[in-house]
């Protein structure tokens, strides 16, 4: 049983990491608790009633009071973040006693042993705003959706951003390729087609390979060319926690595992080069991308057909313009993985990203 008295997030979400704080004199409740701690990456600070020292109850993140306890803090400073903590199903009082400490939720074990582990790791991560998650996908074969989102990803990064550039197109060749990192060491998407529930943010991110001041997830060169939606759905929520940004490259297919990716995507890029027949191509995939994500914009890569222009395209796939991608002439001069797309500060691919970065971060601040 689980329920909630008020709606306020804890102190310390966002802010620095912290212990949280368990106050009971059950010993079986306090296994129960500290084995939860432990599932959730986190090294609790444990008292029998009130911390004598200055400060523990007002500044831990997050303060567990077993229902034991809750007599002997009845007189605490009143505070977001407590949750009562019981074993008893059939005690109706304990909502009483919530009530009396201020506790803003009440859980009974062993139910909602899973929303206590995401809350407990939530404040050990120390949570805030998600990251602006970006997919970018290619309103046809060869758009250069891979290029641009290396080079958004690229650019984030060296604007100070905490940056994950996703690889979720098993069959484009590898992003880690294109950005000359196919032999850095880390782990790659296969190692995580048996996540399930909760993936450690900081542990993930730790994981992966660095390239260019970023992380990256890519694909090995083995035989998995998938990972079940359940993986998919956990390590994206898992990079989102960390916040900066997230790049995600796209495949222009939409499968149960394309889903799971969109669903966690806040604004997407639809890569178009300026032909007939591109825009015809790009139509279809905007209306298949277009039933699960609801912030699809259009980029236009030149040289243009006869008779179209950047809003041309736009207006037939009514869709809103983000703007023409240029066409950076130092990756064909460089070759594939010398020069990663984006990683000329005053190149035209760069100017482009870096421009995209400043209109969506002052619109997700304003959201």
């Amino acid at each position: 049983m689980a329920g909630t008295v008020t709606h306020d997030s804890p102190p310390g979400a966002g802010g620095p990491q912290g212990r949280p704080l368990i106050v009971t004199e059950d010993a079986g409740l306090l296994d129960d608790l500290l084995r939860l701690c432990a599932a959730a990456g986190a090294t609790p600070e444990v008292h029998h009633g009130l911390p004598e020292r200055r400060g523990g109850w007002e500044t831990a993140p997050l303060v567990l009071v077993g229902d034991d306890a809750a007599r002997r803090v009845r007189g605490a400073a009143r505070r977001r973040g407590v949750v009562l903590v019981g074993r008893d199903q059939d005690d109706s009082g304990i909502w009483r006693r919530a009530i009396e400490i201020g506790a803003d939720h009440v859980l009974v074990l062993p139910d909602g042993e899973q929303w206590l582990v995401d809350r407990i790791a939530d404040v050990a991560e120390g949570v805030g705003r998600p990251a602006l998650t970006v997919g970018v996908i290619g309103g046809r074969g060869g758009a250069g959706a891979s290029t641009l989102a290396c080079a958004l990803a690229v650019t984030s990064a060296r604007e100070g951003l905490r940056t994950l550039l996703v690889d979720a197109d098993p069959l484009g060749g590898g992003l880690d390729v294109l950005l000359g990192g196919e032999t850095a060491e880390g782990l790659r998407w296969p190692a995580f087609a048996a996540s399930r529930g909760r993936v450690g943010g900081g542990a993930l991110e730790e994981s992966l390979p660095e390239l260019h001041s970023l992380r990256v997830l890519s694909w090995d060169r083995g035989d998995c060319v998938a990972v079940p939606p359940q993986a998919v759905r956990a390590v994206l929520a898992a990079a989102r926690r960390r916040g900066g940004a997230v790049v995600v490259d796209l495949p222009r297919r939409v499968d149960e595992g394309v889903a799971e990716a969109l669903a966690q995507i806040d604004l997407g890029l639809l890569v178009v080069p300026a032909e007939l027949r591109a825009v015809a191509a790009a139509a279809r995939v905007a209306s298949a991308v277009g039933m699960v994500l609801r912030d699809l914009r259009v980029a236009v890569r030149g040289p243009y057909a006869p008779g179209l222009d950047d809003r041309e395209v736009a207006r037939l796939l009514n869709l809103p313009l983000a703007g023409e991608v240029p066409v950076d002439s130092a990756l064909r001069r460089s070759g594939e993985g010398r020069t990663p797309p984006g990683a000329v500060a005053r190149g035209p691919l760069a100017r482009f990203c870096t421009a995209f970065w400043e209109r969506a971060l002052i619109e997700a601040a304003a959201a």
